[in-house]
């Protein structure tokens, strides 16, 4: 499973293994990008994102969903930065989930006001990691746990709803 934590300057990536109960790290990083130019930018989020999908065949894709900024051409250009990371997975057949950066701090400390701080520490311990990890690196697994820990549950609902349209039919 790999975890996207979109970023115009620095996108973060997580890839886990897990059942559903443990989930155990595969690897993690940044992509950097040091353009000036704004395209030169996203095909490096593109490239990147899509050497990683080709290198460790994730299943499905967590990535989070972009909120609002106060700045409008910053919320542009994390957009432009989700979809170059998002478009990178197409060709792979791969299930995306989005999740709200709320929901995901719920999944991984159980506080959605939990700070940058709080989301690190239970992300090493959930993947008994000692290295440090960077922000954005640490808020890409977050994101892939958060989906590692509420996919049951979705799959069980989507199940549920199926049977119930077939039943209305």
């Amino acid at each position: 499973m790999l975890g996207i934590d979109p970023g115009y300057r620095l996108t973060g990536y997580g890839l886990i293994d897990t059942d559903g109960q443990e989930s155990r790290h595969i690897a993690s990083g940044n992509i950097r990008t040091v353009s000036s130019d704004p395209a030169a930018r996203l095909k490096s989020i593109f490239f990147e994102v899509r050497r990683i999908v080709v290198e460790y065949h994730p299943d499905e894709v967590a990535v989070e969903k972009v909120f609002m900024h106060r700045n409008a051409d910053s919320a542009l250009k994390l957009g432009q930065a989700r979809a170059a990371a998002i478009c990178a997975t197409f060709g792979h057949e791969l299930v995306i989930y989005e999740y709200a950066a709320r929901a995901v701090k719920q999944a991984v400390v159980g506080r959605g006001s939990a700070d940058k701080v709080q989301v690190q520490h239970m992300v090493k311990a959930l993947l008994t990691i000692e290295a440090a990890l960077g922000a954005d690196e640490s808020d890409a697994l977050a994101i892939a746990l958060c989906h590692a820990h509420t996919r049951p549950l979705a799959r069980r609902l989507e199940q549920s709803r199926a049977a119930l349209a077939g039943t209305r039919r």
